[in-house]
């Protein structure tokens, strides 16, 4: 099967990967070369810290080969089309994992590959980013029944935290400035996969997305890409700063969420990143783990 979504892996599939991402935290020698002489290819249209570092470490422990692959190697779609280039990989390599602008280059790779193919990050989504916060969350409190407040961009991290908290039972708020509100179709997504009693909620207000809630969670304002409209959103985003202010509104042993880096004092304060509840570093940890139990999951 492919994770070019986090919905695709169902809430059953959801709960496995979690239970190992745990598992192998507690253990990592438990899976060490368990997944020897496996190829998994990490391509990279997008610079990368976290994504390439714990995407190679997961499976260089796991006794696998990593191959990195970089655009100005490969030129997806411009040296070679992206079919052709997904042809010739799945020659070489078990795993096909691709961080890319466009999602349809994933879908078209997932085409015309017989191998696993993984979204690293999209434009539409960050699946693995979402494993490590909801294992991340679930360190902290059980999933089910837990409120987790999304403030800021509703883009693809945002994407992928309601589908995969709707799916493990957490209530997602997100407050957005208007006109940055997550697509319709990912709120449909996120509601269609959400357990009985799971609330879906997308707002203006940040105070109501975080009053009481057991995480908060921010994002840069403008990713990679967007870097000419960064001027423009930061006005537009001003009033949705997670200060300490904001995050004080949240449940008393509330937790703070940044998938990183960090943009410190635009869209979060110094004093909420390094907050004693931040768990920003947890999660960047998770990544490692997370991936690790994908990879045993898909492969």
């Amino acid at each position: 099967m492919d994770f070019l979504t986090v919905g695709e892996l169902g809430r059953d599939g959801l709960a496995e990967v979690l239970a190992t991402a745990a598992r192998v935290k507690r253990d990592r020698d438990s899976v060490k070369g368990s997944r020897a002489g496996l190829r998994v290819g990490l391509f990279f249209e997008k610079p990368s810290t976290r994504t390439r570092v714990s995407c190679e470490v997961a499976a260089t422990d796991l006794g696998a080969v990593p191959l990195v692959l970089k655009q100005d190697e490969v030129g997806l779609g411009k040296r070679e089309s992206v079919a052709d280039v997904a042809r010739v990989l799945d020659r070489y390599l078990d795993v096909l994992a691709f961080r890319v602008f466009r999602h349809g280059d994933l879908d078209t790779i997932a085409a015309h590959a017989t191998s696993p193919v993984v979204n690293l990050l999209s434009d539409r989504e960050h699946p693995c980013q979402a494993l490590a916060d909801l294992q991340t969350l679930a360190e902290h409190r059980p999933l089910d029944g837990a409120v987790v407040a999304y403030v800021g961009d509703g883009n693809n991290v945002c994407a992928s935290l309601m589908i995969g908290g709707a799916a493990t039972g957490v209530t997602v708020r997100v407050a957005t400035p208007p006109g940055f509100a997550p697509d319709p179709s990912v709120v449909a997504a996120a509601r269609a996969m959400a357990a009985a009693g799971v609330d879906v909620v997308v707002t203006e207000d940040p105070a109501a997305a975080v009053r009481g809630a057991d995480a908060v969670y921010t994002d840069v304002w403008a990713s990679m890409g967007q870097e000419a409209e960064a001027a423009e959103r930061r006005s537009r985003f001003a009033a949705y700063r997670v200060d300490e202010a904001l995050f004080g509104l949240a449940a008393a042993d509330a937790i703070f969420l940044h998938c990183l880096p960090a943009h410190r004092g635009e869209e979060v304060t110094d004093g909420v990143v390094d907050h004693p509840r931040s768990r920003v570093f947890d999660q960047a940890e998770n990544r490692l783990h997370a991936f690790k139990a994908l990879l045993l999951h898909l492969t």
